[in-house]
This record gives structure tokens, sequence and C-alpha cells, in this order.
């Protein structure tokens, strides 16, 4: 049994150098990129990779596993050329993966995807366009790479695997099924909330050195297992028909934005210390304010008899992943996937932070969550956010929600980390709360609904913290908007596809605010975008989806999507229209209902189009 124990480790341990010799070859082999680097920087890369390296190790040890099972009850040599065989077909197919990776990087800037596999449909084609001298050095790159691969396993590790016989059969094998249930562990990437994925590696916001820790294998074999042509969903219009209609809801490369008036002018300053609270599940629906159940939200009641309330903002989705691109990229929310599943992708969006930092701002972000959950580390640093604090960061007597640190904890933290912030540059934090995700787990009793108690929770963290940084000189230029990643099924009678499901508050707060008011035009997330940076005086044409909710020029309308379906509201009423049914949901009033629902249509084949040219 040892010597099959070591075995099996020692073929998911030689993996390792195989994938960590990759990150200097391929920062060596992109030396314009990595000049001015530090010996630590090349040091992080490989430390940083090793997760993801572990876990193409763990998938690369499974058949070695199973052959090692059968050798318990059939002994024999056979057992050993079969592993010859799969470890000379493994060698292949890594050196060939990082022989085309290492090459295609330097044209698209962004690790091995199946992208390729578009390319291949006309080898011919793309064989064309690669020049002789480098198909000559990737080949020799493949070659070299696959033969030390194949001979450092051949000579050194297969003769490691008995081919005699077992005396406890039974032990044994209970024994190696344990070791593939310990091995799940590192192909799902640890024992956290999240699973193995590329932004896990990521660990600044320069994008080479993140992009240097990936390992090709898992970007490949990830980017595969999420596959969609998106361009060829959802085409409900012919182009011009498409095209025609789509121009009557968004402003595509707008140059110029519109002066501020003393009607449109919120703020008493065009270069605030910008603060963002996503608040996690706050639906309007519990909010007295907004017309929502009383006695739940106290602070934020009194609060928005200070500030500017936005009574008619949507969110575009039912899931914080998509409900943060919406805010933070003004990009409309997907009803069958989420962009930040797709790093590739996701960095190509315009955001808040990258608008930002070029004016000078820099950067942060605040979670007491995982901050590797569907690829939201990757996200924000490709986003230019350049420092990020998360669950990690925090002791492990801090932890106490099952998703990680609770609301009063990372408050606390972030008004440590804002009073302290120095007055030489502008800054823009942003800081998504936690203790409203189920299971509702907070140290705080008030209701007994769980959901509204933890809303509650978190709405005293609110009140203790506005009242705090109110106190402090920060609060005299400081801008804080507060906003809902998405709404809840509160009550419980609601439909997935009703507009209230939807309706979340937006505040802005601070003493950057000039005056309170209340704006009642109906809005999405994506909307604070273009709104926000109007404000600043800063150019939002490149937020295609996101428009200025103070610009008369503007349709007035929100629009969002449930699984596989989308709802449209504008002064006419609201339609809610089901993709797999192919049927409306809603038509209220029916007068309007096919328009509002052709608009609808209109809007996700334009964003789906626009997914998949990415």
């Amino acid at each position: 049994m040892k010597k099959r124990l070591f075995f099996i480790l020692a073929v998911f341990v030689t993996w390792l150098p195989v994938f960590v010799i990759q990150k200097p070859v391929f920062m060596l082999y992109h030396k314009a990129l990595a000049e001015g680097y530090t010996f630590m920087d090349w040091i992080n890369v490989a430390l940083h990779g090793l997760k993801l390296d572990c876990t193409i190790a763990g998938y690369l040890t499974v058949i070695p596993l199973l052959c090692v099972l059968i050798s318990v009850w059939f002994p024999g040599g056979y057992l050993r050329k079969a592993v010859t065989v799969y470890i000379g077909i493994m060698a292949v197919l890594v050196a060939a993966i990082f022989a085309v990776d290492v090459a295609l990087y330097a044209f698209w800037g962004f690790r091995l995807d199946a992208t390729i596999f578009f390319y291949m449909q006309s080898p011919s084609d793309a064989m064309a366009s690669i020049p002789v001298g480098l198909f000559i050095r990737q080949m020799i790159l493949f070659i070299v790479y696959a033969f030390a691969i194949f001979r450092l396993f051949s000579r050194y590790i297969i003769p490691l695997l008995p081919d005699t016989p077992v005396k406890k059969r039974m032990l044994n094998t209970f024994t190696f099924l344990l070791v593939g249930g310990i091995l799940f562990l590192p192909i799902r990437g640890g024992i956290t909330t999240s699973t193995a994925n590329v932004g896990m590696v990521y660990f600044g916001n320069n994008q080479f050195l993140n992009h240097s820790a990936i390992n090709p294998t898992f970007s490949l074999m990830a980017s595969l297992s999420k596959q969609q042509d998106f361009a060829s969903q959802f085409n409900f219009f012919p182009e011009e028909e498409r095209k025609e209609l789509v121009e009557s809801l968004i402003t595509p490369n707008k140059e110029t934005q519109p002066l501020l008036t003393e009607d449109t002018a919120l703020l008493n300053t065009k270069r605030p210390n910008i603060l963002f609270i996503i608040l996690e599940s706050f639906t309007a629906n519990v909010i007295e304010t907004l017309g929502g159940t009383t006695d739940v939200t106290p602070n934020l009641n009194r609060l928005c008899e200070e500030g500017i309330l936005f009574t008619n903002l949507y969110a575009n989705s039912f899931r914080t992943d998509r409900g943060l691109v919406a805010i933070l990229n003004g990009y409309l929310a997907q009803p069958t996937t989420s962009i930040m599943k797709y790093p590739a992708k996701s960095q190509t969006l315009p955001s808040i932070s990258g608008t930002l930092v070029k004016e000078g701002y820099i950067a942060d972000m605040l979670y007491g969550g995982d901050i590797n959950f569907t690829n939201m580390q990757s996200y924000f640093y490709s986003a230019g956010y350049s420092s990020i604090v998360a669950d990690r960061d925090f002791p492990l007597s801090d932890r106490l929600s099952k998703w990680g640190v609770n609301d009063d904890i990372t408050f606390a933290y972030l008004y440590d980390s804002i009073t302290k912030k120095g007055q030489d540059k502008r800054w823009f934090s942003t800081f998504l709360t936690l203790s409203s995700h189920e299971p509702f787990e907070v140290p705080y009793q008030r209701l007994d609904n769980p959901f509204l108690n933890s809303v509650a929770f978190t709405d005293s963290c609110i009140g203790d913290f506005i009242d705090k940084i109110k106190t402090t000189p920060v609060w005299s230029d400081l801008l804080v908007i507060m906003v809902a990643d998405h709404g809840f099924r509160y009550p419980d009678n609601l439909e997935e596809y009703e507009p209230a499901r939807y309706h979340i508050p937006m505040l802005w707060l601070g003493g950057a605010v000039k005056e309170a008011r209340r704006i009642t035009t109906i809005g999405n997330q994506t909307d604070l975008a273009a709104t926000l940076l109007n404000q600043l005086g800063l150019p939002h044409h490149t937020f295609t989806f996101s428009k200025n909710i103070l610009d008369p020029s503007y349709p007035v309308y929100a629009f969002y999507t449930y699984n596989n379906g989308f709802g449209f509201i504008d002064n006419t009423g609201v339609s809610a229209y089901d993709n797999e049914s192919n049927k409306s949901l809603i038509e209220t009033p029916k007068e309007g209902g096919r328009e509002r629902i052709n608009k609808g249509k209109a809007l996700l084949q334009t964003l789906y189009d626009d997914l998949g040219n990415r």
C-alpha cells in the first residue's frame, strides 16, 4: 500500500514543477513586458499560480489513481504501460497548450481560451497568418517541453508503480477511494465557497503579472466548459430592425455631455472622494420610505431625508456578480450567463473605477467574503482597483458567517481605513456588504423573520457608520452612494419576473451633496455610471448601456433580467417575457405591451451581440 500511495503522491507533486517552470518561461518570452519587475514579482507569480497548478495536477492524477485502484484487484505490468501511454498523451497536450499560449498572448493579451477553436474552423487561414519563424520556434519549444515532461515521468515516476499483488484488498480499496476524495480538494480549488477559477491567481492590479500566474491548461479547460456562441443567441429581429429599435433606447458614441444646470447639478464639487456601499439583497420592499415594510430600516429611512433618493431604481438582475457589473460597468445583466465568469471579456468593459483612476483617483475594494467567488478578484483588479481586502485579511475569529465577516466588523474596518486616508489624492472606495445574504445568520436579534432581521442588522451598521463619519473631516467632501446589488423575493408571494422583485434603493449622501431631493425618474443600476460621471464632468460615451438619469434626451425605462427572461418598465407600463416559452408573462396595461416586449428583445439581442464580440 505504501508504495502505491507514494506513487500517487509522486505523480501529483511532479506535475507542479512542470507547471511552475511555465511562469518564468512565459515572462522571459515576453521580456519586453516583464522589464522592471523585481525578483519578488517573479516569486509572487509562481506562488500565486500554484493554486491553479494544483488544480490541474489534481485532474492529471485521477487516471493514475484509477490505475492504482485497479492494481489492487488485478495487478500486473500492463497498468504501468497504460500509465506510460497516458503520461505521453498528457505531455503532448500540456506542451502543445503552452507552446500555443505563449505565442498567442502577444497578439491577444489574454491567456489561451476556447477562442482558438473559432479560428481553427479554417485551419488553412489560421496557419497562413503564422510567420514561419514563429512556427519553427514554437515547434521547438513544444518538442523540447513534451520530451522533458515524458522523460521526467517515464524515468523517475512511472517505475514507482508496483505490479505486485496486495493482501488486504478491501482496506486498500477504501484507502485509495479516500485518497480520491482528498484529491478532489485541489481539483475543486479548496474548501471555500468558491471553486477553482482563473481569478484565484490574481494578486494585484498589474495585468501582466496576473496573467503570468495563470495556468494556460486550466484557462483553456475552464473556457471550454463555459463556451457559448453568445452572438447567435436571441436573434429576435433582422439587423436593420434591431438597430432601429435599439437606437431609440441607447445613445452609443455620444461624445458630448449636457452642461450641468442648477436643476441637474447634485454635487457642490466635481472631485469628491467617493464611497460606494453596495447593499446585499436590499429590496425596496423592506424600506418604508420607498413604500416597503415598516420598522426594518429606521436608519436608512432617516438618511433618505438627508440625501438624494432615487425612488424608481431597478436592479438589472437577481445575482451579485451580475449586479456588480451593472453598477460598476454600466453593463446590462445577462439572463443565461454572467460576463464576470469570462475574465477575457469582463476586462474589456469600461468601468467607473478605471475612469476615475485615469483622473488620479486611487481605487480600493472591501468585501467580507470570498473574493475568488465567481472570478471577483480578477474582475476588480482588471477594473483598476489597486487594493482588495477580503475575508482572508481578517482573523478566523471574525469570520463568523457562512459567507465570511459580518457587516459590523467590516463597517468598523471601513471607518478606520477611510479616516486614515491621506488628503494628497482623491480616492474611490467600494464596499460590498455581506450579512443580509442567506442564511441570514447575524449577531443581532430584533425581528422574527431571518431575512428582515439581517437587513435590520446591516441597517444598524449603516446608521452607526454614517453618524461616526459625519463627525470627521472626511465628510466635508465625501460622496457616499448606497445602492443594492439586487433585490430579494420578499414578500414570499412575489414571482421572479415581477418588477417589485427588482425595485431597489439608491441614495447619495455626504458633504459633497448639494441638497436633499428625490428623483422619481425610472432608471436602472446601469444608469449609475453615466449619471455619476456626468456629475463629475467626465465623459461616459463608452458606457453603451448606461443612461444619465438627469438628461432628458435619454428615453426613460428600466430593463431587468431573470432566468432566461426579461422585464421592461417605462412610463406606459410593465411587460415581462419568458424566452423559454416565448410568451409574455406580464403586460400591464395590455396597451403598449407588445412595443415594450420588442424594446426588451432589441436590448437583449444587442447585449448578446456585444457579449459575443468581446
